[in-house]
């Protein structure tokens, strides 16, 4: 599905064709993915899972928004395809920016993510912030940089010249949630 969509675009191809091609019925693409838009977005499971272990995993003496932002780092120096600075993602950057129905569909995922955020550290007893303003910022912010990293990395042609600076927005993001904006 990701291939035909990065190749005709995302509201070229339909989900009769991507079963078609897959060798399945639409019914069973269905089954799996309950959205058109979720066969692109496939890592939300993944973006979850990474909030969820973060506030979970995190050591008795670590802060959650310390551990997030080690996860973040993290993700960068992987080259992780979460992080924005996954080689190749040029394409996917463009069939996303080229379509409102995905636009709209990643509003709705970081609504997601916010909402996992809020139930993991809302099961947390050391954390004591306001869960869901807490997640919120964390979610806007974190997309706030993504968004620019994508569009840097159009810019340039490759995410290679942008991700020490991809980098240090990310670090910046997580210094403003600790210490508040200055100026």
């Amino acid at each position: 599905a990701t291939r035909m969509f990065l190749d005709r675009g995302f509201d070229e191809v339909t989900v009769a064709q991507v079963a078609k091609e897959a060798g399945v019925s639409s019914v069973t693409v269905f089954k799996h993915f309950p959205r058109k838009e979720d066969l692109l977005f496939d890592r939300v499971d993944d973006a979850v899972e990474l909030l969820r272990a973060a506030v979970r995993d995190r050591a008795p003496d670590t802060e959650a928004l310390t551990s997030l932002r080690d996860a973040s780092i993290r993700l960068v120096d992987e080259r992780h395809a979460l992080s924005g600075v996954k080689e190749g993602s040029i394409p996917f950057y463009r069939t996303v920016a080229g379509s409102p129905v995905l636009i709209a569909r990643l509003r709705e995922i970081a609504a997601e993510l916010v909402q996992a955020l809020r139930d993991a550290l809302d099961d947390d007893p050391e954390f004591t912030a306001d869960p869901g303003l807490f997640a919120a910022l964390v979610i806007a912010g974190y997309s706030t940089v993504l968004t620019g990293t994508a569009q840097r990395v159009i810019a340039e042609g490759s995410p290679d010249p942008v991700v020490e600076d991809h980098r240090q927005r990310v670090s910046q993001l997580f210094d403003a949630l600790q210490n508040g904006l200055a100026g």
